[in-house]
């Protein structure tokens, strides 16, 4: 039997749920912005000059802000991102990192697909978190100690952990997941 897996496509929408960027898009928006020019980020994300043209017109109706810049002329000549179109495409990898810890970690299909055992899970109060770089470490106490969890700063903030929240500390192996009450 052919084993089966989760796949998941992100795009973030405006107000009126208009799709502004997809993975296409924001692969269009990341070669500008390396490339420094649309024709070279056309040939790196191998699609059609038009087809580019398009695509960010679209963006730019949806959003209702320009997400380029064509400068023409001289030694700074090219075209580069808005800080609009930088602060969404760092807006879309964040969201792509998340989905991609939550949909493609076994670990986590794991936990829903099946009942924990209870002595596999741990409620206690955050006392602490400390964000360095990457990661947060979250420091719950849990009666009658504290144990610490290591997870990526981005998922820290999509859970919306504070100190005092009251979570679920799952434990599997050598790993600490948390999931708030």
């Amino acid at each position: 039997m052919k084993r089966t897996q989760a796949k998941a496509k992100l795009w973030l929408v405006n107000e009126r749920d208009e799709p502004i960027m997809g993975e296409g898009r924001a692969a269009l928006l990341k070669a500008i912005k390396d490339e420094g020019s649309l024709n070279k980020a056309c040939k790196k994300v191998k699609i059609s000059y038009k087809h580019a043209w398009l695509l960010l017109k679209d963006i730019e109706e949806n959003l209702r802000e320009p997400v380029i810049i064509k400068k023409r002329g001289g030694k700074f000549q090219g075209t580069f991102l808005t800080e609009k179109a930088i602060n969404l495409l760092e807006e879309y990898n964040t969201y792509q990192n998340i989905l991609a810890q939550t949909v493609y970690d076994k670990t986590f299909w794991e936990v829903i697909g099946v009942k924990i055992s209870a002595r596999n899970q741990m409620k206690g109060k955050i006392t602490d978190i400390e964000k360095e770089g990457l990661i947060a470490k979250v420091k719950i106490a849990v009666e009658p100690s504290t144990i610490t969890a290591i997870i990526t700063k981005e998922a820290a903030e999509a859970l919306g952990l504070k100190k005092d929240d009251k979570v679920v500390a799952v434990v599997k192996a050598t790993e600490v997941m948390i999931g708030k009450e």
